[in-house]
Order: structure tokens, then C-alpha cells, then sequence
């Protein structure tokens, strides 16, 4: 039985590594997969998921018009799973989509993202899977400053000082976030 799996963590936590994995698995076994991703995320290539270790592949980037349901249900070929980098800045729309191909089409979907923004709000995309999912999965990283578990995302300007107001969506990677724990997202020892 197909089943909505979310799989979150902070920053630095190996969702991209892991989506990547997953797909060469099933891929490895001539199981094809469809793979997406958002197309806000431009901080390698548009329509990439790439992880930091330099691994990447090609995704059908996500725009807040695309319909993912349809893109699923008009593919030539049947995949044994879908999956979803970047899933925080999906729309509820796209979410319901996800869910609809795992109840109306049986095919499992695996999202992977952020829980949490850097004031600790949580995103459209990331509140809807956690309301929707059948199975939520924490992935772990530990904090940028102490040994603790990371749970937070900790924005950085340009000289690396803590940044706590201004627009949710920001891409970025190591030059612009740390994963923190609540603590040294409160008081970070830069």
C-alpha cells in the first residue's frame, strides 16, 4: 500500500544526499521514479537536487501553477515512487496533489525538507505535509556551535551575523544558514 512520507530536518541534515539515494535505489532495480523539485531553488541549476558532496540529478522543477497529479498521471511510463526535494515551499494545492497520487494512484511519495523557517514559523509546504503524511521522519544533523541536535534554522547576513526578520523564502546554503539548536538559535556564539 502506497503511503505520503515527509522527511524533514535542519539544514546540513543529508535530505538532498538521501532523496538522491532513494532514487538511484529504485533506479539501480530498472524501477523508474519521478523526481521534482522547486523551482525557487536556483542555487545550483533550476531543475536540479543537488547535494552538497557535489551529487546531482535532474527534477521536474515545481512552480506554484505546476500540477503535480497530472505531470504523474500523463508520464509514459508508470513510476514505482515519487519524490519531492525542497517540499517546504510547496503549496497546499501541491501537497493535496501528492496525496491524491498515493490514494488514487498507489504510488508512494516521498517529500524531503525543511520543517521550519529561520524565525521558527513553519512553511506552507512543511505545515501541510505534516498535516497530510502518513509517515514523518526527523532526519538529524547536530548544531553548527555546540553538540546538541540541530531543530532550527539560523539565517546569516553577509558577514555572518545573526538575522531574525525578513522574507521567509531566502535561497541559500552554508553562506546564509546554520543548523542550530534552540539554544544557540536564541544566543548563536559567532
Amino acid at each position: 500500500m502506497a503511503q505520503l512520507y515527509f522527511k524533514h530536518g535542519a539544514m546540513n541534515s543529508g535530505k538532498s544526499i538521501e532523496i538522491l539515494k532513494v532514487a538511484h535505489n529504485y533506479e539501480e532495480q530498472q524501477k523508474p521514479v519521478m523526481m521534482f523539485t522547486s523551482g525557487l531553488d536556483t542555487r545550483d541549476e533550476v531543475g536540479f537536487v543537488s547535494s552538497r558532496v557535489g551529487l546531482r540529478q535532474q527534477a521536474i522543477p515545481v512552480y506554484e501553477d505546476t500540477n503535480i497529479l497530472e505531470l504523474v498521471q500523463n508520464n509514459a511510463v508508470k513510476p514505482y515512487c515519487v519524490l519531492v526535494d525542497e517540499v517546504q515551499f510547496l503549496k497546499k494545492a501541491h501537497v493535496l496533489q501528492l496525496a491524491n497520487i498515493v490514494d488514487e494512484l498507489d504510488i508512494p511519495v516521498m517529500g524531503f525538507g525543511l520543517k521550519n523557517d529561520f524565525q521558527n514559523e513553519l512553511f506552507e509546504g512543511s505545515q501541510y505535509m505534516l498535516t497530510y503524511a502518513d509517515k514523518i521522519e526527523e532526519m538529524k544533523t547536530i548544531c553548527w556551535f555546540c553538540h546538541k541536535k540541530a531543530t532550527m534554522n539560523l539565517r546569516v547576513d553577509e558577514n555572518g551575523q545573526p538575522v531574525y526578520t525578513g522574507d521567509q523564502i531566502q535561497i541559500g546554503g552554508n553562506d546564509s544558514y546554520y543548523p542550530v539548536c534552540r539554544k544557540c538559535h536564541a544566543h548563536p556564539s559567532l
